[in-house]
């Protein structure tokens, strides 16, 4: 999906219910340039600050689900609105960003927009939001529910037992190992090299782990 210049009307299709008015609203109040875009592995969404004349801009994956979507940008928001109060004196993802993202999420929780799930997972991160989505595991889990499009056959590596051999979306087989800090050490079968997965990752369980 090419990156897309999406009329504000049209962004509603993109959020969940009860949610586009107050959105905007922070939109049209930091005149945003929101760019919907096409699937990326690595982000979920980016900010760059208004500079020479360009409004602050923001571009968020198209693919993700109504929940993911608002959260990500809520995310991004987040840090509009540091750079608006800081500029570029404190860390992007300091306590400044964190106290931020943290009342933004918390307003939008209490409009009741979340399924209960989702909600409750919210709340634990508004005590300590992550510096990325990726970063809180749980709540990640939680909202991958909720994807329209579900991989047939794949889930999450978190809820595979340790020693489970996988598939990953390319057709490589791995077996799952210990988990080093954030991410999981999988042996490539193949090869007998050792790769990081993100607890995560979608793949295939093709045999039991002991």
């Amino acid at each position: 999906m090419a990156a897309t210049e999406h009329p504000m009307h049209a962004l509603a299709d993109f959020l969940p219910e009860g949610s586009f008015d107050q959105v905007l609203h922070y939109i049209h109040r930091y005149k945003v340039h929101l760019t919907v875009t096409r699937a990326r592995k690595t982000v979920l969404g980016d900010y760059r600050h208004a500079t020479h004349g360009k409004n602050h801009r923001i571009s968020i994956n198209g693919n993700l689900n109504k929940y993911e979507f608002l959260i990500t940008l809520l995310h991004e928001l987040a840090h509009l609105l540091t750079f608006e109060q800081f500029s570029n004196r404190v860390d992007p993802h300091g306590k400044e960003w964190k106290h931020i993202y943290g009342t933004l999420l918390a307003d939008f929780v209490r409009l009741k927009l979340f399924p209960p799930d989702i909600e409750a997972a919210l709340r634990t991160s508004i005590m300590n939001p992550a510096a990325t989505a990726n970063g809180e595991i749980d709540l990640l889990l939680v909202l991958r529910r909720y994807n329209p499009n579900q991989k047939n056959g794949f889930q999450p590596l978190e809820s595979l037992p340790t020693g489970t051999i996988f598939q990953t979306e390319n057709g490589r087989i791995f077996q799952k190992g210990e988990k080093r800090r954030k991410r999981y050490m999988c042996l490539e079968i193949k090869t007998g090299h050792l790769y990081t997965f993100s607890p995560i990752s979608e793949v295939k369980a093709l045999e039991s782990g002991k």
